[in-house]
Formats: structure tokens, C-alpha cells, sequence
């Protein structure tokens, strides 16, 4: 009989090991996993974004003025003739238009003379009448001489000048059309193009519903698939005040700086305008957070080993992140993966 006993015993305490066990497989089988980050202060910026073609700041496409014996010129920096993607200088002369008929009608070395020989006769007069060697009307004529000998000076230098086309800021050639050297151009003909894009704008049309956040000196973060790697600052230069009828948005004008000329006129990019932005405030990710009755909410754990919901007051957002006003204190243990199924007080289980 007392063995009987001992055995019903025994089999109550086994069945009551197994409940346990199996209740505790129960609780660690309904436990979540979860990755989690402490939450802390970073820095926000609030977006408008746009795209549009990135244009040089200075273009032109120069001519020839004279006709001539087409001869481009050496570049002084390699040693060879100028060519595509050379950069030239305010004032270098890329083309010369040779023609000695025409250099002799200008008689510049005449002109040069006389002016020498005028300022050496008005000098004189000017001596003499100080003296009263000369009467007052005598001194005006060799003045008047010699003004005119500058001004005929002057006028055979502009002359010869047209015959050399020369670079009216300092850019990269851009086009530089062949023709053989020697070679008779006549007058009006495109020669070379020129750009300096250190330098870039971008035009914009944005919707009317940014017109109060969007202000002259605002920066913008510049970026293209090809520079990946580097962002550009562009900053508002000039904006519309008028709304368009037809497409509901206003006009801008981004200027962009691109100092080692990574950037190339043409290039479609893309424009972040910086509307507000903050250095040290609570800042998550912008996945993370889900929608509910009362509002956004995300996951922390708590005690326990639960998760417990945290309704959120946000301020500042673009496409990744959002600052949370309230809600959240620095040191919460977010929860950033694993919260899709989670309710408030679900176990959770922190892996790495």
C-alpha cells in the first residue's frame, strides 16, 4: 500500500515538473525577437525637394569679327594648341584670323608715329605758352592734334584686336569647330564656345504650397547619380512671387557652387532645399513608426522583458527620419526590427 502511494506521488510531482516546463517553453516560444538602439540626440533637416538641369553660369559661342587666315593658337599651360576641355584665361587669345592686306590698311605703326610726334608738339606748345612763347589758340591746336592722334591710334589697336578672338571670361572650351589651318574664314563664323561653370544654376518650379517656406539664401544639398559620392551646396538666389494658372507652381533659381567642376552643365540633378533643421534633438528612423487610433507610435522595451508602446509628438521629418517632441527620453531602448507584430506588453527577447 505505501508503495502505491509513493508512486501516485511521484506521478504527481512529475506532472506538475512537465506543466512547468512545458508553461515556461510556452513563455520563451511567445517571446518576440527584437532588435533595439538607445535612443539619442542627432541632427535633422527638413526638405523640399526638386530636380531639374544643371546649367554654367557664363556661356557664350564667339565669332570671328574680320575675315582671315583661320590659326588657332598654343596654350600656353601645355605647350600644344588649344583643343576641347582646355580652361583659358579672362583675355588669352584662342583664335587668330591672320590677313596682312588688312593689318596694312590699319597703318598701326603710322598711327603710333603721329601720336608720338602730336604729344611731342603739344609738350612744346605747352612749354613755349607757359613762357608766352605762344598764344593760348596755338596751344589748343596742338591739342587738339594730339587727341586726335590718340583717338587715331586707339581705333587702328580696336581694329587689329577684331582679328584675334579672345576669351571674355575664364572658362573651358566647350566646342572648338576644326578648320584647317591657313584656311580662309570669313567673317561670322563660330570659332569657339566657352563655359565656366565653377559656377551653376538650376531652375525650379516648385508647388504652390511651399511659397511661405521657401526664401532667398535657403541652402540646398545637390546631388547626381554620377557623383554619388559627393553632395554640392546650392543656395535660393531668386524667387517668383506669382503662382502659375496653368501648373499651380512658382519659379526659383537655384545657384550652385562647384568649385572643382564635378559637376557638368547638363547633368539632371536632384535639389534638397533646406527649410528648418535642428543639431541636438531626439531623432529615429522614419520606418519604424506606425499609425494607430491615437496616433504615431513606436516600440520601446521595458521592464520585464516587454514591449511597451510610446505615442509621439513629431516635429521636423524628410524621407528618413523624424524628431520626436515627445514620447521618447534619450536611453530608451528602441525597438527597430522585429516590431510589426508587436502590442503593448508583448514579450520580447533582445538579440543582436
Amino acid at each position: 500500500m505505501k508503495n502505491i502511494k509513493l508512486l501516485f506521488m511521484l506521478g504527481i510531482v512529475a506532472v506538475i515538473i512537465s506543466c512547468n516546463n512545458q508553461s515556461q517553453n510556452a513563455d520563451t516560444e511567445l517571446a518576440s525577437p527584437v532588435s533595439v538602439e538607445n535612443v539619442k540626440l542627432g541632427g535633422i533637416m527638413q526638405f523640399i525637394n526638386t530636380t531639374g538641369t544643371a546649367n554654367a553660369k557664363s556661356e557664350t559661342t564667339l565669332s570671328s569679327e574680320m575675315s582671315g587666315k583661320y590659326r588657332v593658337m598654343t596654350n600656353p599651360q601645355t605647350g600644344r594648341p588649344f583643343k576641347l576641355g582646355d580652361r583659358v584665361k579672362e583675355g588669352q587669345v584662342i583664335v587668330r584670323l591672320e590677313d596682312k592686306e588688312y593689318e596694312n590698311s590699319v597703318a598701326i605703326e603710322s598711327a603710333k608715329l603721329n601720336l608720338e610726334i602730336s604729344e611731342d608738339e603739344y609738350n612744346k606748345q605747352k612749354s613755349l605758352y607757359e613762357k608766352g612763347g605762344v598764344t593760348l589758340y596755338e596751344l589748343r591746336n596742338s591739342e587738339v592734334s594730339k587727341t586726335t592722334a590718340q583717338y587715331n591710334y586707339e581705333n587702328a589697336q580696336l581694329q587689329l584686336a577684331k582679328m584675334n578672338v579672345v576669351a571674355p571670361f575664364s572658362g573651358v572650351i566647350v566646342d572648338l569647330p576644326y578648320y584647317t589651318a591657313g584656311t580662309l574664314v570669313p567673317s561670322g563664323t563660330e570659332v569657339v564656345s566657352l563655359m565656366s561653370y565653377n559656377k551653376m544654376y538650376l531652375e525650379i518650379n516648385l508647388p504652390e504650397k511651399n511659397i511661405s517656406d521657401v526664401k532667398i539664401g535657403q541652402e540646398a544639398l545637390i546631388t547626381n547619380y554620377t557623383i554619388s559620392e559627393d553632395t554640392l551646396i546650392g543656395h535660393i538666389s531668386e524667387l517668383s512671387p506669382i503662382i502659375s494658372t496653368e501648373t499651380r507652381t512658382f519659379k526659383g533659381v537655384l545657384e550652385i557652387d562647384n568649385p572643382e567642376l564635378k559637376l557638368r552643365p547638363g547633368m539632371f540633378v536632384k535639389a534638397d532645399i533646406i527649410t528648418a533643421q535642428k543639431d541636438s534633438t531626439i531623432v529615429i528612423p522614419k520606418e519604424i513608426i506606425m499609425t494607430g487610433n491615437r496616433g504615431k507610435y513606436v516600440f520601446v522595451v521595458g521592464r520585464n522583458s516587454t514591449a511597451e508602446d510610446r505615442w509621439l509628438t513629431i516635429g521636423l521629418q524628410n524621407q528618413e527620419s523624424v524628431e520626436v517632441l515627445e514620447g521618447l527620453s534619450v536611453n530608451d531602448r528602441l525597438i527597430i526590427d522585429g516590431y510589426e507584430t508587436l502590442r503593448d506588453r508583448s514579450k520580447v527577447k533582445v538579440i543582436l
